[in-house]
């Protein structure tokens, strides 16, 4: 797969992460009140539970597992796990409303070439992990060339 380059695929954005939960409904709740997903119809024909989330321009769908006695629960948050990142306005206001809504969260902060990017980890029911930060200040630099932009969409689509 070496040298190729662009688009190969014609991707445009991520559409949804898909993730198999203990309880659906628990689910739907943390998404929508503690991150603003709105529930939305996910297609009649699905003979499973599940439910369907959006917001920021990406989709959620929770799978209901089928032995959710299995699901193992991780409890130590560890920003080097899988997550997912969201970008926020206000890193402060965000840190204040988790404490308020009691939920566990660990700090973090990258600094790179004198820009600061702070991060929150806190873990959704099912030990998924969120990151929150104001990670759009760090420059997105293509490896293999000196073009150096602000890391935003807009921008990535002019680089490709």
């Amino acid at each position: 797969m070496k040298g190729i380059v662009g688009n190969p695929l014609r991707l445009k954005s991520v559409n949804h992460i898909s993730l198999i939960v203990k309880s659906v409904e628990e689910s739907i709740n943390f998404y929508q009140n503690v991150l603003g997903f709105i529930p939305i119809r996910r297609p009649e024909s699905f003979n499973f539970n599940g439910g369907w989330l959006f917001a920021y321009g990406i989709g959620i769908h929770l799978l209901q597992a089928e032995k959710p006695e299995n699901i193992p629960r991780k409890k130590e948050i560890n920003p080097k796990d899988n997550h997912i990142s969201f970008q926020c306005e206000s890193m402060g206001a965000v840190e204040k409303n988790l404490k308020e809504m009691e939920i566990c969260y660990v700090r973090a902060m990258v600094e790179e070439a004198g820009i600061q990017v702070h991060q929150l980890f806190f873990h959704d029911p099912d030990g998924f992990m969120i990151e929150i930060c104001n990670c759009d200040s760090i420059p997105v630099i293509p490896l293999d060339c000196d073009m150096v932009r602000p890391c935003s969409t807009l921008n990535l689509e002019i680089m490709l």
